[in-house]
């Protein structure tokens, strides 16, 4: 009996340590640190000249910084259930080898020397628990640290959840204070001005995206300007995703009901901003066929940038936009606390409810995209 509890606990020692990876702490408290840093930022961002890049940028730090709590106090958990089941998995063990030990060192030495095998039995089994005494304080000082990163969690994961709470806040409010601050802008530079009677026409002619995309040279009138934009071309490779998120479907790939698009489709959480990852002119804003809201860009003539699946969208058709300027949001409700920390699924899974189509079109082809956008760093 003895000799199969101490080799479980030599089973039990030589069982190589879990550890956090990546560390939950960390994770947590860097998310933390970015959450506060955009909460600065946004009583900042009406002294900025520029309120509408100001405000921009705060809401996609409280989206990163979100992402990154999500992921921190999810590890944290992770981390804290793992712990638990260590904890029982060898609670049974540990607890009889301890009752036999001190049943062993409370006995005295005459009973000792009535050890089955004699007083060499005896002397054995002196010599074990000589052997296995440091062991089993190394086992206890391994325990005692895990019981303080258990308590470390905890609390960090109800600091954390005050922090989050204020982000999911203060991050509804930069949106409708971005929203507003556009709707105020006036000095936007326009390429031409729409003609509201061409862009019904052309709406109610189309039946599909290549055959409105080819009439949009139609719905500028003759007085259009001759505005300098960065060369597109050369930006193949180096463009950011215009929105926080995951590709769910490549070019040309089917999906459930075999229906092939030639574009990309990112998954995203609810109201993601959307920005354009170029300069570029905004040709057409608007409902368009089952494409829900339809942002369509040029960023240089014969290219057509389209994004399509917004719920609300940012500018006039005809205005000049510079890279990184906000195009829209994405739809969905706000996400609550317990709603954003839901364990179920992965970072691309259920929380990523809302899905963004991106087109590329030179002259009357389309392009893959992909090729187009800078690897996201993993």
């Amino acid at each position: 009996m003895m000799r199969r509890l101490f080799l479980t606990l030599a089973l039990l020692l030589s069982a190589p340590a879990t550890w956090a990876e990546p560390d939950a702490a960390f994770l947590a408290k860097r998310a933390a640190s970015q959450l506060n840093a955009a909460s600065l930022a946004l009583r900042q961002a009406d002294k900025a000249s520029d309120r509408i890049a100001a405000l921009t940028q705060t809401v996609q730090a409280y989206e990163s910084g979100l992402v990154a709590m999500r992921k921190g106090m999810r590890h944290a958990a992770i981390r804290e259930q793992s712990l638990q089941l260590e904890f029982d998995a060898k609670r049974d063990d540990i607890a009889q080898l301890l009752g036999v030990l001190m049943s062993m060192e409370s006995t005295s030495p005459p009973l000792l020397m009535l050890h089955p095998a004699g007083p060499i039995g005896t002397a054995r089994s002196g010599m074990i628990l000589s052997e296995v005494t440091p062991a089993l304080q190394a086992q206890a000082e391994e325990l005692r640290g895990q019981l303080e990163e258990v308590a470390l969690l905890h609390s960090l994961q109800q600091s954390s959840a005050e922090v989050l709470a204020n982000g999911l806040k203060e991050v509804q409010t930069a949106r409708t204070r971005l929203s507003q601050a556009i709707s105020d802008r006036t000095d936007l530079p326009r390429k031409f001005t729409e003609d509201p009677v061409k862009t019904a026409i052309l709406l109610d002619s189309s039946e599909t995206l290549q055959g409105f995309a080819s009439g949009l040279s139609h719905l500028a009138d003759d007085g259009e300007r001759e505005i300098d934009l960065p060369v597109f071309a050369d930006a193949k490779g180096t463009l950011p995703l215009p929105v926080n998120g995951t590709i769910l479907r490549h070019y040309n790939e089917a999906d459930a009901a075999g229906i092939r698009r030639p574009g990309l489709l990112i998954a995203t959480r609810p109201l993601s901003i959307v920005t354009t990852p170029w300069a570029a002119t905004i040709r057409y804003r608007g409902p368009l066929l089952d494409y829900g809201n339809v942002m369509i860009l040029e960023p240089s003539n014969g290219y057509l940038l389209v994004l399509a699946g917004l719920n609300r969208v940012y500018g006039e058709i005809g205005e000049v936009l510079q890279a990184g300027a906000p195009v829209g949001l994405m739809g969905g409700n706000a996400p609550n606390n317990s709603d954003f920390l839901s364990l179920s699924g992965d970072s691309a899974g259920s929380t990523r409810t809302e899905t963004l189509y991106i087109e590329l079109r030179h002259g009357k082809e389309t392009l893959d995209p992909e090729p187009w956008f800078a690897p996201k760093p993993d």
